[in-house]
């Protein structure tokens, strides 16, 4: 068996964000990253809307708040040394009817008291910079950026293998016991001795957890992201990133229009319940995940306050038109025939029994590992500052 001081579970961002730290904080310190899949970064960081947040939409001292502002920093310097593309190129929150300019006037000072300096727009200003866009009033957040999420996480790999972390690809954990003062982790393939255990597991956070003895206090809800993209011929219509004024009542942003890192512009997404954690279609179903989500007192909760708005996202899932007529608030030139079908992506979104979505990051505690077990956007873009934060709250091995 072989003894680590550390071993990661998960190869998405955060937890190759999480190895890289500790490798940062001591070198001689002995890790190992296992990830189920055969390559890095294969669902949500793989599959996520490469957006680097600003974080002005998230509650002024939350976590969200403060990680998400460093993360943004700390992301775009490693690009810069690393020579990741990438582009701050700001975007615009559109207020479509005078009913939505009180919510964009306390989206505004909500960005201010983030420390950040969003731009109060005329519908005219908005359109010198989006000549497409339909508006009374906008924000523009120049803060925000794009990036390729997948290729951060090459390039962080990269360096794991250099500094000799083991990374350890198609590995999946199947149980963990604390056993002194070391955990025996036990896998699909080899066993591991650590020290010390961190669960970046994303969409099978919760699990992990139980399976390390762990009891957290929220579960997994997977929500599938669907998307459309223009077509190259109408790129055009979209030179930045246009979002509409969030529903505060609805726990997701709404369609929007996003630039990528490669040229592409994503149009979504919309948000259903997916009946598999890791269901990228429709017809995606797997019978465990669809029950454990079916019996949790907090999914009907949920959608019970949620009803009007959970039954408007499967319509437009259903419904291109409808999805287009959504867009069309944004862009009024937008066309069905504009449109594509694109990839779509799972959200891991921690639910309380209550039937309340964690807001924020949650972190657990135990005697010998620590788990995340809610890490929603903007998780992407603060990735090294959600590790700096998780170093700090665990030993240092080896000093």
């Amino acid at each position: 068996m072989k003894k680590y001081d550390y071993v990661v579970v998960g190869g998405g961002i955060i937890g190759l964000s999480v190895a890289l730290a500790l490798v940062k904080r001591n070198r001689f310190a002995r890790i190992a990253v296992l990830e189920k899949e055969s390559e890095w970064a294969r669902h949500q960081t793989g599959r996520n809307s490469g957006v680097i947040h600003s974080g002005i939409y998230y509650r002024p001292g939350s976590l969200k708040a403060q990680l998400c502002q460093e993360g943004n920093s700390a992301l775009l310097e490693f690009c810069r040394e690393h020579g990741i593309p990438h582009e701050l190129c700001g975007k615009l929150i559109v207020a479509t009817c005078d009913a939505e300019k009180f919510l964009l006037e306390t989206l505004h000072q909500r960005g201010v008291e983030n420390g950040l300096h969003p731009v109060k727009l005329t519908a005219a200003e908005a359109r010198e910079i989006e000549p497409n866009v339909a508006c009374v009033a906008a924000l523009q957040v120049q803060s925000t950026g794009i990036v390729d999420y997948g290729a951060v996480c090459k390039k962080i790999a990269e360096i794991l293998s250099e500094s000799d972390v083991r990374l350890s690809l198609g590995t999946m954990l199947v149980a963990a016991e604390t056993l002194g003062s070391s955990m025996h982790v036990q896998t699909n393939r080899d066993d591991f001795e650590t020290r010390y255990l961190i669960n970046c597991s994303g969409l099978h956070s919760d699990r992990v957890a139980h399976a390390c003895g762990a009891n957290p206090p929220a579960r997994i809800v997977p929500f599938r992201g669907e998307y459309y993209e223009l077509k190259p011929e109408r790129r055009s219509l979209v030179k930045h990133l246009i979002y509409p004024v969030p529903n505060p009542e609805f726990p997701f942003l709404g369609v929007h229009f996003t630039r990528m890192i490669g040229g592409n512009v994503h149009a979504g997404p919309n948000a259903v319940l997916s009946l598999k954690r890791e269901g990228y279609h429709r017809t995606a179903f797997d019978l465990k995940d669809a029950m454990e989500t079916l019996s949790y007192p907090g999914f009907w909760h949920l959608a019970a306050n949620h009803l009007d708005e959970g039954m408007k996202e499967v319509h437009r899932s259903f419904s291109k038109a409808a999805f287009v007529q959504s867009l069309a608030k944004l862009i009024p030139d937008i066309r069905s025939e504009d449109l594509i079908p694109s990839e779509a992506g799972v959200r891991a979104q921690a639910l309380s029994p209550d039937g309340k979505l964690v807001d924020d990051f949650l972190f657990l505690k135990t005697e010998r590992a620590l788990h995340v077990c809610n890490a929603p956007s903007p998780a992407a873009t603060a990735s090294i500052a959600i590790a700096k934060q998780i170093l700090n709250n665990i030993p240092d091995l080896n000093s």
